[in-house]
């Protein structure tokens, strides 16, 4: 009876499960974008990164990229990143917290934070590693953060990692900040409070109101952690971001900084006090369970930084450029938003209007990005474009008379 009773039961229907890969099967979006001949993305570029590329065979004016000191290309950083490979190997096959830590890291890491005014610097794998694992392991269940709307993704999954209570405030709103926080206090914090913002967006190209930030900041015993990826070697007499571009390093907690932009490489950072560099770098799960960045591209951020100190007319020449393409857009009738740096949005409103003119542009010779939602509110599509310190006149003229061409002919302006 026994055994006929146990194969009675295993002939019972099990619950029927969905299909996991279902939703990757329903995913059509795309497929229709590329059928239509307007898909955007993962473009394949066959030469240097410059401020011309060729792709599919054509040569085209790079103004998608964030090489805004244009030293992506420059070869005495390149030597460096070959000599490197040479002397320590093509990677380290391991992480910082065992076995893939170079005296290298270490000079980098002492050069860093020294160029940027505080005690201690630690480096980590990728711009959005460093974010996650920052975030993670100083935010415990019984803190608050605090951040921006239009805070990068690699913010918004550092904040979903960490265990504390997150409160968004309107996009580089003080007064919708200090409401925030008054909530948070009014429902009583048990631990600390952590505001965290771009110090430069992304999207939109405006630099946060720091001076405010940290006041409010302050006046509420919070801390401030600002992610200067699109800052460093951008704003600041000596290119060290948003707080020295405010005269305010000593008011911020701590520094993130990327090294795929200005500095032409792969990788992220943080600089703060001694302690809670030391902290994070032997609790951030980001850093300890990843490989360290190749040696290669340890060089590469060393020759960007000798360069960005020796040569401080390359930024001077890059606010040059952005001037003038903030003047040439405006005075053409283009919406770019309220940026004041070299990330300069052309507000379309719609994804297939967006599409559409970045496809004509693209045909033109322009490389620009199409950024529809999420990255942007719905509604609020664009094209960013970004520039350079090594942008000629005749390229920035060229993209100037292009986007008025088109922009006339989808009655943009």
């Amino acid at each position: 009876m026994e055994r006929s009773h146990l194969q009675h039961e295993s002939k019972k229907a099990r619950p029927v499960t969905g299909d996991l890969f279902a939703k990757c099967r329903e995913f059509t979006t795309a497929h229709e974008v590329m059928a239509a001949g307007y898909y955007p993305y993962f473009r394949p570029i066959s030469s240097a990164l410059g401020d011309e590329v060729v792709v599919h065979g054509m040569e085209m004016i790079m103004i998608g990229s964030n090489n805004y000191l244009g030293l992506v290309n420059d070869p005495r950083v390149k030597e460096a990143a070959i000599a490197a490979t040479r002397k320590y190997g093509s990677g380290c096959t391991g992480s910082r917290f065992l076995n893939g830590t170079l005296d290298l890291h270490e000079e980098l890491e002492e050069r860093l934070a020294k160029f940027m005014k505080r005690d201690a610097a630690l480096v980590f794998s990728t711009g959005f590693q460093t974010n996650l694992g920052t975030i993670s392991c100083l935010v415990s269940k019984d803190d608050v953060i605090l951040m921006d709307r239009s805070d990068h993704a690699s913010i918004v999954d550092g904040c979903r990692l960490a265990y504390g209570k997150i409160i968004k405030y309107a996009h580089n709103d003080m007064k919708d900040l200090e409401r925030a926080l008054n909530i948070a206090v009014t429902n009583g914090v048990r631990g600390g409070i952590l505001i965290i913002t771009d110090g430069v967006f992304s999207m939109e190209g405006d630099i946060v109101d720091l001076p405010r930030l940290c006041k409010i900041a302050e006046e509420f015993g919070a801390r401030v952690m600002v992610d200067d990826a699109h800052s460093i070697g951008v704003l600041g007499k000596g290119g060290r971001g948003t707080a020295e571009h405010f005269e305010m390093i000593d008011r911020v907690g701590v520094t993130m900084g990327t090294f795929s932009k200005s500095f032409a490489s792969l990788g992220g950072f943080i600089v703060g006090d001694s302690s809670t560099v030391h902290y994070v770098k032997h609790f951030a799960r980001e850093l300890i369970f990843s490989a360290s960045i190749p040696p290669g591209a340890a060089a590469a951020v060393l020759a960007a930084l000798d360069i960005m100190e020796a040569e401080p007319e390359r930024r001077e020449h890059l606010w040059k450029n952005t001037h003038k393409m903030h003047r040439g857009f405006r005075d053409l009738g283009f919406n770019i938003g309220e940026t004041a740096t070299p990330i300069v949005p052309v507000m379309i409103g719609d994804d297939m209007s967006c599409f559409k003119l970045w496809r004509d542009l693209s045909d033109n010779g322009i490389f620009a990005n199409a950024i529809i939602p999420p990255a942007v509110a719905p509604g609020m599509s664009l094209i960013r474009t970004s520039y350079t310190a090594t942008h000629t006149d005749s390229q920035l003229d060229r993209v100037l008379e292009t986007f008025a061409r088109l922009g006339k002919k989808y009655g943009i302006i």
